[in-house]
């Protein structure tokens, strides 16, 4: 929940988009002042595909509004100009702790006695002011005792979660925040029919700042900031901004702040932060989706007109000297090796942004940037690339690159460099300008087809200060500009004026080590509930009914010449398509499969070489790829319908004509190495793969059952290149979403030659799951917190445990108003992620699981154990709660709509089921009629007394043995081990 950002790239607002289009046959581009029929002013940009309409409210407040009817849902932000750039130098973290604060709700919500609790709250204010400036350790903690007393006398008269249980109700999704530099911003994607209510809480939530239960949620921050310790990735970043900006907040201030700032918090200058900033004439309503424009704003201006505006400064920040010289940083993990070179750029609204942008499609698109064809494709690194971010008063420039193996960073440092050189020089096609900027309006054109993305796009340029009619023809601008003038620029910009950032495996010197302050539990007063909540509850909004789908006839049928079965539907928004060849074979059918599918990227043909390749699917605006998994292979094709026959002769011809290169694979085999290398230094991969898989399997896994090293090294490729040309003989099938199905099967016909009867599939290994109790797995890691997973294999999958296992989810495991939620993070403060789930099986063969998971230091280890077991063993029974989760699933049902390609992958999903209609109108209807006593049933049958492998990963010398004694008998396993990496030695080309 709520977590801020460590890195944004710069979001390009499209002059095409899919999601409405524009009716205006000139394309002059410019604002326009507008009434509507309630008399309030917007402006509108002419010919801008989205269909903003933009308010300024009398007391400040913007109001960015873009319809779309796809389907009955709005995404809404709430939008601050605040982030950690204005947190006093003496508070950092003060801006991301605030957004944590305003859940928790206000004098109406959350309280059940405002009068008594404000009290206590003035009292642990007080308290905390004297912990601040308290210099002796003892008296100190003495006061955090006195802290942790009140606050559970406190806790008697608030209300855990009110504002999530609200949202819970409309049946939201996505309900969240994130801070940033310059940025706060709250989220909810909310059921239409909803909006009214949403914006009545949305005014109150924003109207008072209250800060009950401040000690347990500074504790879930300082989870947070441990999780961050445990990222190298952050780590890097977080240099590399000191580097680039040793002046400005930019880099001095950390997001997340510094753990003495987070240990001395002061409620005081929360208060003062929020006060200051949280005014109508520093913030923004976003809402994107089904909506009617006039009724909308007037409703908003209702809502949140009352707001009074406030005379605003922010404050000037220091400016940067120029760079003179490299500058070189290096920090140290236990993860893969990487670098990075950044340059510093000015920020949104400047030239340079259009510049920069330029430089890096020309640097790195994925297909046929410098980058790509000169060291990804030829496999001279293990992988590079690069991205530009533009904020308010800076941007960058940032180059990332990881080893091969046997590679030292000073190389690939040099090899990153050496690219820019040739992107100064001019060493790239005349025609790449053109073709990157089309490459954006692709890209955009399908990001904006989701109203997420586009309500992204407008926060964004409310946080910049951006005009709207700039984002609409900022890529006509880019068109404009020549390769000399790019040149000219990229000579004067990339200089010796960078920042060099590595990332070293080793130990990090820095890391914090926090104490566990032995919080008290709050009271979470599960059954109360607050006046504003009652009333709240009693609104009525308009119903809205679910649709469901008729696959049969929702998905049309044809056949090619050849008599391959093709599944399509039409595009009804654009003129992009999508045709997917499918083969029901995979991995598990044929083992060198996969291995084949990822040679194909490193090849060419007798006409093409694999960089050539690369570049003529780029000039069409055609992407390809092959992609092999467990028990299918799809073969790819996307882009404008216009080049789609284009495109498929191109790859019909790679299909038909792919050239064994034995060099090209001796160094896709040394990728395959060093790939598993890196991998299993990274802990995600370590808990959810390694571990996961073998709590699953044993050692009879999917994930163990691999070619090792010498074996890959003994594969003659041409071998790999006649797996792929023979997968055409094989039995297949088609899906196409576009227009025009009648010329995507003519070019299928004229181009998807297939020759004789088609073959039957190889038989399928399968993977046996082992039986789950009494195990604990533990893999060694250095890592300041503890992750735990709990395992326990269930009934095979049966489709009439779907509605209550939704229900249950809701209810007990997931989301922020769910029980184990609130017990392990709200009352207890061991976990700044903990859930549960009742995980259903995606094949009708496999089984279910029951799954558990909790994120904590390691010195809360057994609180954590004994709280998470004790609730998967005893669930507590919550009449209202209950209520609400059920009310929440099923407006989540009726607000869902399944549309375009979606609907044929969809199907899919519920093909593997053993499923052949909608089964959501089954669950919805029985859900309906579920009660509190059905879940407990389904829990007491389903969950409760399950036995668990349990998996660990953490660091040794801070691990609680005794409490993971408890569940079972413990079994430490390296890495090698999970993932049966047997060679070891280097891989020498």
């Amino acid at each position: 929940m709520m977590k801020f950002k460590l890195l944004l790239v710069s979001m390009l607002l499209v002059f095409v988009s899919s999601c409405k289009q524009s009716t205006t046959t000139n394309n002059e581009v410019k604002t326009e002042q507008k009434t509507d029929a309630n008399g309030f002013a917007y402006e509108t940009v002419a010919n801008d595909p989205t269909g903003l309409r933009l308010y300024t409210l009398k007391n400040g407040l913007k109001v960015y509004l873009s319809k779309n009817t796809d389907e009955p849902k709005i995404q809404t932000y709430i939008a601050v100009r605040a982030g950690s750039n204005y947190d006093p130098k003496e508070s950092t973290g003060l801006a991301h702790y605030l957004e944590h604060m305003v859940f928790k709700g206000t004098h109406k919500i959350g309280t059940l006695d405002w009068e008594k609790e404000k009290e206590y709250l003035k009292k642990i204010s007080d308290l905390y002011e004297q912990h601040r400036t308290e210099e002796d350790l003892e008296k100190k903690k003495a006061i955090y005792k006195e802290i942790d007393k009140v606050s559970l006398e406190a806790s008697n008269f608030s209300i855990a979660n009110e504002y999530d249980k609200m949202t819970s109700s409309l049946g939201a999704t996505g309900t969240n925040a994130h801070t940033w530099f310059e940025e706060t911003v709250y989220k909810n994607k909310i059921p239409a029919n909803e909006l009214d209510k949403w914006l009545s809480l949305e005014s109150e939530r924003f109207s008072t700042l209250v800060l009950r239960l401040f000690h347990t949620e500074l504790e879930a921050v300082f989870e947070e900031f441990n999780r961050g310790q445990d990222n190298d990735f952050r780590k890097r970043y977080a240099a590399m901004l000191e580097g680039l900006f040793p002046k400005h907040p930019y880099g001095q201030q950390k997001t997340i702040g510094t753990a003495e700032h987070l240990k001395n918090p002061s409620l005081v200058d929360i208060n003062n932060y929020f006060d200051k900033y949280y005014v109508p004439n520093n913030m923004a309503v976003v809402l994107v989706g089904d909506l009617d424009f006039d009724a909308t704003i007037k409703k908003v201006n209702d809502n949140f007109g009352k707001f009074e505006k406030k005379e605003l400064t922010h404050p000037v920040l220091p400016k940067e000297d120029a760079i003179t010289q490299p500058v070189i940083n290096e920090v140290f993990g236990p993860t893969s090796e990487s670098v990075s070179i950044a340059y510093r750029s000015k920020g949104v609204n400047s030239e340079e942004e259009k510049l920069v942008t330029l430089c890096d499609m020309i640097m790195a698109n994925g297909n046929a940037g410098l980058l790509d064809l000169n060291l990804n494709q030829k496999q001279v690194v293990q992988r590079a690339g690069c991205s530009p971010t533009f904020l308010n008063d800076y941007g960058y420039h940032n180059f990332t690159g990881n080893p091969k193996s046997g590679q030292t960073l000073e190389e690939v440092k040099d090899l990153l460099l050496e690219q820019i050189e040739k992107l100064k020089k001019g060493e790239f096609d005349e025609w790449m300008i053109e073709a990157v900027v089309n490459d954006l309006k692709l890209s955009q054109t399908r990001q904006y087809e989701n109203n997420t993305a586009l309500a992204s796009a407008y926060y964004n340029a409310f946080i910049h200060h951006e005009k709207w009619e700039n984002k609409v023809k900022f890529l006509n601008d880019l068109k404009k500009v020549t390769k000399k003038e790019l040149v000219d620029f990229a000579n004067k910009f990339y200089q010796n004026n960078y920042v060099v950032t590595y990332k070293r495996k080793g130990e990090d010197k820095n890391i914090v080590k926090v104490e566990n302050p032995g919080i008290t539990p709050v009271n979470l007063n599960r059954g109360k509930s607050s006046e504003f909540i009652q009333a709240f509850n009693k609104v009525e909004s308009a119903t809205l009914e679910p649709k469901f789908i008729d696959y049969k006839t929702a998905i049309k049928e044809t056949k090619t010449a050849n008599d391959i079965n093709v599944s399509f539907i039409t595009n009804q928004k654009n003129d992009l398509f999508d045709l997917n060849i499918i083969f029901d074979m995979g991995g598990d059918h044929n083992k060198k499969l996969s291995l084949a599918a990822g040679y194909l990227e490193y090849i060419g043909t007798d006409k093409y070489s694999a960089e050539e390749i690369k570049k003529e699917f780029y000039k069409l605006g055609i992407n390809y790829y092959v992609s092999a998994q467990n028990d299918k292979t799809y073969v790819g094709l996307r882009g404008l319908k216009e080049n789609l026959s284009k495109g498929l002769e191109l790859l019909e011809h790679l299909w038909d004509n792919a050239k064994a290169d034995p060099e090209a694979y001796a160094k896709y085999v040394e990728k395959i190495y060093k790939g598993r290398q890196d991998g299993k230094t990274q802990k995600g991969n370590i808990l959810w793969g390694g571990l996961m898989n073998y709590g699953k399997y044993g050692e009879n896994s999917r994930l163990r059952d691999i070619m090792q090293i010498d074996e890959l090294k003994a594969i003659n490729p041409e071998e790999l290149v006649n797996i792929v040309k023979d997968m055409k003989n094989y039995k297949q099938r088609i899906f196409y979403y576009g227009k025009d199905v009648d010329a995507a099967v003519s070019a299928l016909n004229t181009h998807h030659k297939l020759y004789g009867e088609l073959k039957d599939y190889p038989e399928k290994k399968v993977y046996k799951e082992t039986e789950t109790g009494g195990n604990v797995f533990f893999t060694n890691y250095d890592m300041v917190q503890s992750e735990l997973l709990f395992l326990a294999k269930g009934a095979p999958f049966d489709p009439k445990n779907l509605a209550a296992s939704t229900l249950f989810n809701t209810y007990f495991g997931s989301g922020l108003s769910s029980i184990v939620f609130q017990e392990i993070r709200e009352s207890k403060s061991l976990a700044y992620s903990a859930f549960a789930s009742y995980s259903n099986a995606s094949k009708k063969d496999d089984s279910n699981y029951v799954m558990a998971y909790v994120g904590t230091q390691a010195n809360k280890l057994s609180q954590a154990v004994d709280a998470m077991m004790d609730l998967m063993n005893n669930m507590p029974e919550a009449e209202k709660q209950f209520n609400a989760a059920k009310e929440a699933t099923l407006k989540k049902i009726a607000a869902q709509r399944i549309t375009k390609s979606s609907i044929f992958w969809s199907y899919e999903r519920l093909k593997n089921l053993g499923i052949d209609n909608d089964n959501r109108e089954e669950m919805y209807n029985t859900i309906k009629n579920m009660t509190i006593t059905d879940l407990k049933s389904f829990f007491d049958k389903n969950v409760k007394g399950e036995s668990y492998n349990v998996m660990v990963i953490g660091n040794k010398k801070d691990l609680d043995v005794k409490s993971l004694q408890k569940l079972g008998k413990i079994t430490e396993l390296d890495v090698d081990k999970l993932f049966n990496y047997v060679d070891k030695k280097e891989v020498k080309q």
